[in-house]
């Protein structure tokens, strides 16, 4: 099942559920749809930390163990500039770019507020400010932050 946002549209249909065949890394997976269509799939709203990053394995342990090899269902409304969908996991009504968020394995992405809703908006910077007055995962140490990361 594919969720659009109200006035956009898309050329291509994703039939979920979803299957889950690789985790890339912890805001990237490889899905195949119910017609064995095979998709690259970035979590919105979130930034993971690169593999060669600290805390970059186990962020993406940390999604493989959410989802991998479970079925799931993808809400998304565009494509980056790679072709990949940019979108939200859904596994059994939870979302799991948000638990990414919740368990200090990735940043809220603030530059995706056009690619989010109000409440999600909320809700993911409400989860980055409570992992990180918790100190979990990325938050313990001074984790340099992807974006910042990518530029050197």
């Amino acid at each position: 099942m594919v969720f659009l946002i109200p006035g956009q549209g898309l050329s291509d249909n994703l039939d979920c559920p979803c299957k889950v065949i690789k985790v890339t890394d912890g805001d990237a997976v490889h899905l195949l749809d119910r017609s064995s269509a095979k998709y690259h799939v970035i979590l919105g709203g979130i930034d993971a930390p690169e593999k060669k990053q600290l805390f970059g394995k186990k962020s993406a342990q940390n999604l493989s163990r959410l989802i991998a090899g479970k079925s799931l269902e993808v809400e998304y409304n565009r494509r980056d500039r790679f072709g990949r969908i940019v979108g939200k996991l859904i596994k059994e009504g939870q979302d799991i770019n948000l638990q990414q968020i919740k368990n200090g394995f990735a940043w809220h992405d603030k530059y995706a507020r056009k690619d989010q809703s109000k409440l999600d908006w909320a809700l993911y910077s409400a989860a980055e400010n409570e992992a990180r007055n918790r100190t979990m995962g990325l938050w313990a140490v001074p984790a340099v932050p992807p974006w910042e990361y990518r530029k050197k």
